[in-house]
């Protein structure tokens, strides 16, 4: 055995003393993942998500550099290296064709200016006597803040929990001069009301929303009103605006009308990727919950709306991709949709739930059965369709009443049920409306679809100001 050792031991010291071999010339050059960092819109004096950088060295050999931000900008840049914090590191070794990553993130200063403002920064690499850099850009918007002023106390038989909001003053208003960002929720108190005017962006927090009505006063609800216009909607939609977060549900909770809330008014409005577009949570009665014209709610995680025991009337509105339910008339109440578009291509995970629910009861706490009359929900001119092969679910109690109608509707349903009877007239079922791009969330028509002239007058313009002489079904009117 003696003889293998000698030789053996030769080749271990030869590995261990192998040096590492190092830059002398000086110039490597580096390799970077994108020649500028950009941070989309960020809101003053809240951080940004973390962006990424790779360094990429393509020598055969290691090299060393001294990597900096120059710190040139009012913006407040942020940088760690490979899990190292710091904004001025040295010597930073980057192994033979390998990579490191730098991340990224910042926070901007107020700037007491009402339009959005760029700026900049460079991330300077020195690798002997080479320097190389790559630019850092961030615009920034300031913004109204509103966060949490006030609390109250729910009691759940011997637990209390606290319960933090921003009430809001007695009929605020709010205009298009900044965007509102909300942390939390906010409070309409009973008998205020909130205006939101034309052109105004609000941005909600990860479990945020907005509540009309206050549920620690047992009185009357408080009332919202948003005056979008076409070109100038209001837009409702999730505080993360980087491209990546575009189309992502759940972002916020939800416009929550509370029980006595009513008088409600949305007129072009753009709500987007919360829970819950708008959940109206009250007795219906003679009074509209809410009434929603030339609407958009899409990317929702649950429900775009959700009525229960409402009085909703919606026209020109369009509900798309949503996780449960388009709209859900649940636990009775008395609805009217006119000129609607319910196409819920939902894609995210398997949806097992059809675009409209019916339904006229509820299960009390005690496992009882209790009755809520649907006095009516009408669909006028509506195209209902999905991905689903039926996405209409009636769920009825016989014990109450359960009135709906479709009438001159595209609809996608169940082909076992009867459809020659009261509930339905001039009626297409199971026919493709033929919108241009449903993928894309383009629901105007096309040429060939049933829906164009199929609706009955006299109807107003569509969500685009086009006339309606013979009027197409759904929000869009067919345009040559």
């Amino acid at each position: 055995m003696k003889k293998y050792l000698l030789p053996l031991l030769t080749i271990t010291i030869l590995f261990s003393c192998k040096k590492e071999i190092m830059d002398t010339d000086q110039s490597a050059t580096l390799h970077f993942s994108t020649d500028t960092i950009t941070f989309d819109t960020v809101f003053a004096s809240i951080g940004s998500i973390t962006k990424t950088l790779t360094i990429y060295n393509h020598n055969s050999f290691n090299v060393k550099s001294n990597i900096a931000l120059k710190g040139n900008s009012a913006a407040h840049f942020r940088m760690n290296i490979d899990g190292v914090p710091g904004n001025n590191q040295s010597n930073i070794e980057i192994p033979a064709k390998d990579s490191i990553f730098i991340f990224l993130e910042v926070t901007i200063d107020p700037s007491n200016s009402n339009t959005p403002y760029i700026l900049s920064d460079s991330l300077v690499f020195t690798t002997g006597t080479k320097q190389q850099d790559v630019d850092v850009v961030a615009w920034g918007q300031d913004a109204h803040f509103h966060t949490a002023n006030t609390y109250g106390d729910i009691i759940n038989g011997d637990d209390t929990s606290r319960f933090f909001y921003h009430q809001l003053e007695c009929n605020e208003i709010w205009n298009n001069d900044k965007p509102h960002v909300i942390y939390g929720y906010i409070i309409v108190d009973p008998n205020c009301m909130l205006t939101i005017n034309a052109g105004t962006n609000i941005y909600l927090h990860k479990n945020s929303g907005i509540l009309v009505g206050n549920p620690f006063i047992n009185t009357s609800g408080g009332s919202i009103k948003v005056n979008g216009t076409l070109g100038n909607e209001v837009t409702f939609q999730g505080d993360r605006l980087d491209p990546w977060y575009k189309d992502i549900p759940g972002q916020w909770d939800r416009i929550w009308l509370m029980p006595g809330s009513i008088n409600n008014e949305i007129n072009y409005a753009i709500i987007r990727n919360g829970n819950i577009g708008i959940h109206a949570d009250t007795v219906a009665n003679s009074n509209p919950t809410v009434s929603i014209t030339n609407t958009i709610i899409e990317n929702m995680s649950s429900i775009g709306i959700l009525g229960q025991g409402a009085n909703i009337t919606a026209t020109n509105t369009i509900i798309s991709k949503c996780g449960q339910y388009a709209v859900a008339c649940n636990i009775g109440g008395t609805y009217n949709f006119t000129h609607c578009t319910f196409a819920n291509y939902w894609d995210y995970n398997r949806r097992n739930t059809p675009s409209i629910l019916l339904n006229n009861y509820y299960e009390g706490a005690d496992g009882n059965i209790y009755v809520r009359d649907l006095n009516e929900a009408n669909f006028t001119n509506c195209i209902i369709d999905g991905s689903l092969s039926a996405e209409v679910s009636f769920q009825e109690q016989k014990l109450g009443a359960f009135n709906y109608s479709f009438d001159h509707c595209l609809i996608k349903l169940d082909p076992t049920i009867n459809t020659d009877n009261s509930h339905y007239s001039n009626v297409i079922i199971n026919q493709s409306p033929k919108f241009v791009d449903n993928t894309e969330s383009d629901f105007h028509l096309t040429e060939e679809s049933p829906a164009i002239d199929a609706g009955v007058g006299p109807s107003d313009n569509d969500i685009e100001g086009n006339s309606r002489n013979n009027p197409d079904l759904g929000a869009f009117e067919f345009q040559d």
